[in-house]
């Protein structure tokens, strides 16, 4: 199985992530507000918690225009203990399967041993997803040092939204 890129402008795939309460999220389907999807490569990742304790640091910020949803491969178990250690305040989803994985044109990974982890599991990525669940802004990593700057990413999404931008890079 291959990964394909993502088309910006294009309908994100409908999927749905179980989430910590109980319930469940969706993306790529019509809501009220857009949606910054982040992916993280799961507990067994410190530069992951190191992006997304600073995520949850400016939280406040960017659910003033976006919903934020985090997500990666790990067990409920993982992402719980997560969630615990950090107090994360964001939506933290889990179980994210491989074909989820290279619908988004993430790279996946094998874990190198059993120290790391036990599955594959999804290399770091974002997208912003407009609210008629079209993709406008993919940036997708093959390992854990490449993250968004998040204050240029909320500023420019700011922007984006604000005037209203065009899908760009659909050449």
């Amino acid at each position: 199985m291959t990964t394909s890129k993502p088309r910006v402008g294009e309908q994100v795939e409908e999927t749905s992530y179980p989430l910590l309460d109980g319930t469940s999220v969706s993306i790529g389907q019509p809501k009220d507000k857009w949606t910054m999807l982040f992916v993280y490569r799961g507990r067994h990742c410190p530069r992951c918690k190191r992006f997304l304790n600073k995520l949850n640091a400016v939280l406040a910020d960017w659910t003033k225009v976006l919903d934020v949803l985090v997500v990666s491969a790990d067990t409920k178990e993982k992402a719980q203990a997560d969630k615990e250690e950090f107090g994360w305040d964001f939506d933290l989803a889990y179980g994210m399967n491989e074909a989820q994985m290279r619908s988004l044109g993430l790279y996946v990974s094998e874990p190198l041993s059993e120290a790391e982890t036990t599955d594959i599991f999804a290399e770091p990525g974002a997208f912003a997803i407009r609210p008629n669940g079209t993709l406008m802004l993919v940036d997708i990593s093959n390992g854990p040092a490449a993250r968004p700057d998040l204050e240029e990413l909320l500023d420019g999404m700011i922007f984006n939204i604000t005037n209203d931008r065009p899908v760009r890079g659909t050449a």
